[in-house]
């Protein structure tokens, strides 16, 4: 076979996060909430080597799960993310799960967009060689999300 062996992969991912838009000008500047959909795409060639349990593959859909589960859902899975400037209107009290014990400051707007890029930061640092990040994206709402592809 001499077609280019270059295979896109992708799996699907849902969690439940929280946020608001410092200084925003409509209703998202109130704390709301999405389930969003996020969709991770590698790109490599499938491993040609019989008797090995990955043969086939460009990367176990598993231990994509897994690696997705520990970089991102754990960390944004119903959680509350705002902008740093907004930590005085929160009171979490420290080292305490109470009713505000998920929420995640930021140095950057939490919006789609910049949501998006700290995901694909975190998948570049926890994705194994070979496996490239081909794409991301995250969906907010049933009509809205940004995507990310690499160059």
């Amino acid at each position: 076979m001499n077609l280019d062996q270059t295979v896109r992969v992708t799996k699907r991912f849902h969690f439940e996060m929280a946020h608001a838009l410092h200084c925003h000008d409509g209703l998202c500047a109130n704390i709301h909430g999405h389930s969003y959909v996020l969709d991770v795409t590698l790109e490599g060639t499938p491993r040609q080597e019989n008797g090995h349990p990955k043969n086939g593959m460009v990367i176990d859909f598993s231990e994509l799960k897994k690696l997705v589960n520990r970089a991102v859902i754990s960390d944004y899975d119903h959680a509350l993310v705002l902008q740093e400037q907004d930590r005085g209107q929160v009171q979490v009290a420290s080292g305490q799960a109470g009713l505000f014990g998920r929420t995640r400051f930021t140095p950057w707007q939490p919006s789609c967009e910049n949501v998006l890029l700290d995901i694909v930061a975190r998948l570049r640092e926890a994705l194994p060689a070979p496996a490239m990040l081909a794409a991301v994206r995250l969906q907010e709402t049933a009509t809205s999300w940004a995507e990310w592809a690499r160059p």
